[in-house]
């Protein structure tokens, strides 16, 4: 792929030529001169692409069947995007995870953010998952295999071919293990606390690393607590906040497979006698739990994306509400109160006042005192919001 001149794409007069100068990664289908030829470039293929003076502004990976027709890959036109560009860029990803934690259980590669565009690989142990969720990293996947088991030592590589973001790419969905083999879950230590990672059949790579700080955060207030984690998949807040000195832990989940996993987790860590769950519908589980009268000291609720685009904003915001209206009246007087959401299309402000307003409405007040993000193994690009996408709010409900 790499061997051939490659082909040039074009933008438009009236494309914004310096925002892409000036770090944007994404080239959109309406922004490039199209005719034949371009359309039937291979997904994947990497191309020079030129302002419309013909100025070459970097190589891009090109998918005609996405929205996103081009991602930057490399600024330099004289790069070639290959193995030895791919170990150097996992070799400075790999850098800087080295310095944040003293295990290998991290994010690897947080898509265009650390230069790779819309691949994601979890890290666990000596075992990597990845999502090739953009057409160039399907094209380009035995040699990403080749560099993770070179730069970074692993014996197992997983791909987790899943999700809307594939979809959107045209690109089909399954889990294949490409390298090495998976025996059954894999013990994560976090925050204290032993996760149980199903990298084959859990949700997206098995285990959502994003939230540690915001684990460690709840944990902090959790001493001697009675914790609800609602949304819980794993085990998330509620074995960290066990490990952190909870009385005791109820997870919520509408899988029954990842409350066993959860389940397993507690006996991991030691601590099965204060760790319950309760399997159902989070609306409905939130519900009965007020018809009981049922109190604690902290509670938590990290639900799936309610907006996952712009069109689903207004029923997202909606679904945020709800939530924060069901949770509160859970949460005793001066017990905390945890919303989190991973909407990247729900701003941080929108995402407050939702939660406020349901809050509100549930004849609730207090304080906000902590605002979390995800974790620094998640960075952010500083030319693409959506890489921003995850809000934590913890309110201290006072009355």
């Amino acid at each position: 792929m790499t061997d051939a001149i490659p082909p040039v794409i074009r933008l438009k007069p009236k494309a914004n030529a310096r925002a892409i100068r000036h770090g944007a990664p994404w080239v959109f289908d309406n922004e490039i001169v199209t005719d034949r030829r371009t359309k039937r470039i291979a997904p994947g293929t990497v191309c020079v692409l030129e302002d419309a003076e013909r100025n070459p502004l970097g190589q891009v990976a090109v998918n005609p069947n996405s929205r996103i027709f081009a991602r930057m890959l490399e600024r330099d036109v004289s790069v070639p995007v290959d193995g030895a560009w791919l170990r150097a860029k996992l070799a400075m990803a790999l850098a800087h995870r080295d310095r944040l934690f003293d295990a290998p259980f991290y994010r690897l590669v947080h898509a265009e953010a650390d230069g790779f565009p819309g691949v994601i690989m979890d890290r666990f142990g000596d075992t990597v998952v990845i999502q090739p969720n953009a057409a160039w990293s399907e094209v380009m996947l035995d040699e990403i295999v080749a560099a993770l088991v070179d730069v970074a030592g692993v014996t197992t590589v997983v791909k987790n071919a899943s999700g809307r973001a594939r979809a959107l790419e045209g690109l089909d969905e399954g889990v294949e293990v490409l390298a090495g083999q998976v025996d059954g879950p894999i013990p994560v230590p976090m925050n204290g606390a032993t996760y149980m990672a199903d990298l084959l059949g859990g949700q997206k790579t098995g285990l959502f690393f994003d939230q540690r700080p915001n684990h460690a955060f709840a944990a902090g207030l959790a001493r001697d607590a009675r914790v609800l984690d609602v949304f819980s998949h794993v085990g998330g807040f509620a074995l960290a906040a066990l490990a952190g000195g909870a009385a005791s832990a109820l997870s919520v989940d509408g899988s029954a497979p990842a409350l066993e996993l959860a389940t397993q987790g507690a006996v991991a860590s030691g601590v099965p006698d204060r760790f319950e769950t309760r399997q159902g519908d989070a609306f409905d589980v939130l519900t009965a739990l007020g018809e009981e009268g049922a109190k604690f000291d902290v509670v938590i609720c990290d639900p799936p994306a309610f907006a996952p685009n712009k069109k689903a904003l207004e029923a997202g915001l909606r679904a945020y509400e709800r939530i924060a209206r069901l949770a509160a009246p859970l949460v005793a007087e001066g017990g905390y109160l945890g919303l989190c959401s991973c909407s990247h299309a729900a701003d941080l402000d929108a995402f407050r006042r939702a939660s406020t307003r349901g809050i509100g409405r549930a004849g609730r007040s207090g304080q906000l005192i902590h605002t979390g993000f995800a974790g620094p193994d998640h960075p952010q690009h500083p030319a693409l919001a959506e890489s921003g996408y995850l809000k934590a709010l913890f309110y201290r409900l006072t009355a």
